[in-house]
């Protein structure tokens, strides 16, 4: 069958949205009809990359109903609603990656495992995870990436509790995503930190307690002063090496003896190639370093994020700020780049 999808063809090009042709499933494949697809900060990683083989599709996150599932897909079947991830429905050892979808450009294979910048979702079936037939159907789809990786850091790699002292660099939708977990879980004090007094300000109204503009003052300074001492966990969701660098001097510090440990700096939003860390910033305070990279249980996990939107505990409706068709594709990646969207843009397809 044919469908539009936005595809890069090549390093430094814009997306070109055109027509590709989709085959029917392979046994473990599951074809999806897309009503909305999140813009990800990480597609324009991928774009960015030299070493990324093209063409590719982009895009990870998406909500669609179920069209044509493969003979050994058994959790989800036509007509189903289900969003369209990039983390395994069920746990996986280790890291695998599925081969690409089969989807073809004019005779052509195209690269990525995993794409919702399209009409029609072509992927492996365990990035398929039904959902409530009165899910959203629009807003739901960042529950595929942005939802499950900001507040998955939160809720499952740092396990924050009640009181615990939070700051989250770079409030975009993952940030954003991590702090309204904070906020669920009773964290304080919440400590925003970006460069935008504008973001700043949107983060107050997901429960951020405290903000602090990086451009300034010294962010690490200013959380030790708000603490008296630094957080307990400190993320980074942006991704950038200064922020990678200033996450782990923001955390409190531990000491000598059984017990005595400092605080977690943790890594949500993708690196670049390096930083430089201080050993003794881990030693003699025995901190914590650690990443999280998508740490949640889609199966069990989104159902539960899109009941506590229902009952306005995670607004969703609130995070999507800016709303796309396929067509303006390239409109939203340049938004995105120059850090004009607060929250999280999606693709909505008629």
């Amino acid at each position: 069958m044919k469908s539009r999808a936005a595809i890069h063809l090549e390093h430094g090009q814009p997306l070109v949205v055109d027509e590709v042709e989709v085959p029917d499933p392979a046994p473990d494949q599951t074809l999806v009809k897309l009503y909305s697809s999140g813009i990800c900060h990480s597609q324009l990683h991928q774009m960015h990359n030299l070493e990324l083989d093209r063409p590719m599709l982009l895009g990870h996150e998406g909500t669609g109903v179920v069209v044509k599932a493969g003979r050994d897909v058994e959790h989800v079947k036509e007509g189903d609603l289900a969003i369209v991830t990039w983390v395994p429905r069920t746990p996986i050892r280790g890291r695998w990656t599925p081969p690409p979808s089969g989807v073809t450009y004019r005779e052509e294979s195209l690269n990525g495992a995993t794409y919702t910048w399209g009409e029609d979702s072509l992927v492996w079936g365990g990035y398929v995870v039904k959902i409530p037939e009165d899910s959203p159907k629009d807003v739901s789809s960042i529950v595929g990436c942005a939802v499950l990786t900001g507040a998955g850091a939160v809720l499952h790699t740092a396990k924050v509790r009640p009181e615990d002292s939070v700051a989250i660099y770079g409030v975009g939708g993952v940030g954003m995503s991590a702090l309204a977990m904070a906020s669920i879980l009773e964290a304080y004090p919440i400590i925003a930190v970006d460069v935008s007094d504008e973001k700043l300000e949107f983060a107050r109204e997901f429960g951020a307690t405290h903000t602090v503009n990086a451009t300034e003052t010294d962010p690490v300074e200013a959380i030790i002063e708000i603490t008296d001492g630094g957080v307990d966990y400190a993320f980074d969701a942006i991704g950038l090496r200064i922020t990678n660098e200033q996450i782990l001097p923001s955390t409190r510090c531990g000491g000598p003896g059984a017990d005595n440990h400092g605080g977690m700096a943790v890594m949500i939003g993708m690196p670049g190639p390096e930083m430089r860390l201080k050993p003794g910033d881990f030693f003699y305070y025995q901190r914590t370093y650690r990443s999280s990279l998508g740490a949640t249980y889609p199966e069990r996990d989104f159902s539960m994020y899109l009941r506590w939107h229902a009952e306005g505990k995670f607004p969703l409706d609130k995070l999507v700020t800016r709303r796309y068709s396929l067509d303006d594709i390239n409109e939203a990646c340049n938004s995105l780049e120059a850090g004009e969207i607060n929250g999280r843009a999606i693709i909505e397809y008629a």
